[in-house]
């Protein structure tokens, strides 16, 4: 029997600055292309810090599925894979860094799906289903 685990990430991350309030980066493609090298490694490390509740000591059984809904905060058209992709890529290097997969090649995560939810104007998020095979 396959084993499914839900996990909410966010689509925002907010870095604190020291003499600023707070800002606001949205995880998607086109932001991401243009984050200097430290900001995106910054970002990455927040993403990894949001994650540990429900990262830390989290064991799958590989190989594994992984499928990507967005919930949006408004009915705006959007391309949902500009956002899920970032997602992704920050989302399996965070089950790498907690150790809940040795690596995120093909060996490991075998499939991933992208959907569009309904919209949620009081918590925009993406929820990953984990599918342990």
């Amino acid at each position: 029997m396959n084993k499914k685990i839900i996990i909410k990430s966010p689509i925002y991350i907010y870095i604190t600055r020291k003499t600023k309030p707070p800002k606001k980066y949205s995880l998607n493609l086109n932001a991401y292309r243009n984050w200097q090298f430290v900001v995106n490694n910054i970002i990455k490390k927040q993403y990894c810090d949001e994650m540990i509740e429900q990262l830390y000591k989290l064991k799958l059984k590989f190989p594994i599925e992984l499928k990507f809904t967005l919930y949006k905060a408004t009915k705006r058209v959007s391309d949902r894979s500009n956002v899920l992709s970032i997602v992704e890529k920050f989302f399996c290097d965070a089950l790498v860094y907690y150790g809940c997969i040795q690596d995120d090649n093909d060996n490991y995560i075998v499939s991933s799906h992208y959907c569009s939810g309904e919209v949620d104007k009081l918590n925009p998020r993406v929820e990953i289903e984990i599918v342990e095979n």
